[in-house]
């Protein structure tokens, strides 16, 4: 058994019932380590606070339980510590990209009862300036809608909500020039949409990458070869169906370091772990295999 595991619960996550299994995954825990601490979020900051402080007083675990904003928040506090703590976390939010990427039941009851030892993997996280992102980023028309969806909306609306910005978004169906530096490959391009994934599972397709794997140490990015909203339409079933190679509708790299700017007038935000992010231009890395965390059965 090991000693010392932090948990850290947003109460305002999964519709604000986070908290109702709290006693669930403190007993469960106190079947894995000795001593269990409990500490909950009060404003944006504080899981990242809380996990760095678990980091630099060598705790053996860290577990969050809250949407992918409160487990992006965890990550940025163990990344690139010199003592980096088990990570587990139990999928609250709306989407819980990286849960599906790692197996885990998106059920919270079952996730938690399905935390143990025996089911660990290696996690590759990337970072982005001097943030540090666990799923994707996102640039262009689609991401613009994801910012534009407040935390009510998601709260109310659930995806439906994005999928009614981005309907109001895509009508505009604007364009963008940028230039993609990909370990040490300069490429220019105009499309309306440029992803960066880590995991298999973007925007709750579980599928969109299909060779992206949690610990293979790559950035995988795809972009829209569309020049008018009719290209754009043609690309839909192939990012449904899943992007393995580059097509006439959409282009597929895998690299390990780059930088992203912005060639059109004006400025450009990301969005990173379904966040508004930093606006362009970006540097972005990969970080091979850099977490040790909690996974669920693969299907």
């Amino acid at each position: 058994m090991k000693k010392t595991a932090m948990v850290i619960i947003n109460p305002s996550s999964g519709g604000e019932k986070a908290d109702t299994y709290r006693e669930q995954i403190e007993k469960k825990l106190k079947t894995l380590f000795e001593e269990v601490v409990v500490k909950e979020t009060d404003k944006q900051g504080d899981a990242e606070a809380f996990a760095c402080f678990a980091a630099q007083n060598h705790y053996d675990a860290v577990f969050a339980m809250g949407g992918d904003g409160t487990v992006n928040e965890a990550i940025n506090g163990l990344a690139e510590k010199e003592h980096r703590p088990l990570f587990g976390f139990i999928p609250l939010g709306t989407v819980n990209d990286l849960g599906r990427a790692l197996h885990l039941s998106l059920d919270p009851e079952e996730a938690i009862e399905q935390l143990s030892f025996e089911h660990v993997t290696q996690l590759d996280i990337g970072k982005v300036n001097d943030r540090y992102f666990m799923n994707v980023i996102a640039v262009g028309t689609i991401p613009e809608a994801i910012n534009d969806v407040d935390s009510e909306e998601k709260t109310k609306m659930g995806k439906m909500a994005y999928f009614v910005s981005g309907m109001k978004y895509l009508l505009k169906s604007d364009r963008y020039e940028f230039e993609l530096l990909l370990d040490q490959q300069v490429e220019q391009v105009k499309s309306s949409l440029v992803l960066i994934g880590l995991t298999n599972s973007i925007g709750g397709f579980e599928s969109l990458l299909p060779k992206a794997k949690v610990d293979d140490g790559f950035l995988h990015l795809v972009y829209l070869n569309d020049q008018s909203f009719l290209d754009m339409v043609k690309s839909v079933p192939e990012l449904i169906k899943g992007v393995e190679i580059t097509s006439a509708n959409v282009t597929y790299r895998t690299f390990k370091q780059g930088e992203i700017a912005l060639l059109s007038e004006g400025n450009l935000e990301t969005n990173i772990d379904g966040d508004p992010g930093a606006e362009l231009p970006i540097k972005v890395a990969v970080l091979p295999q850099h977490l040790t965390v909690f996974c669920g059965r693969k299907k």
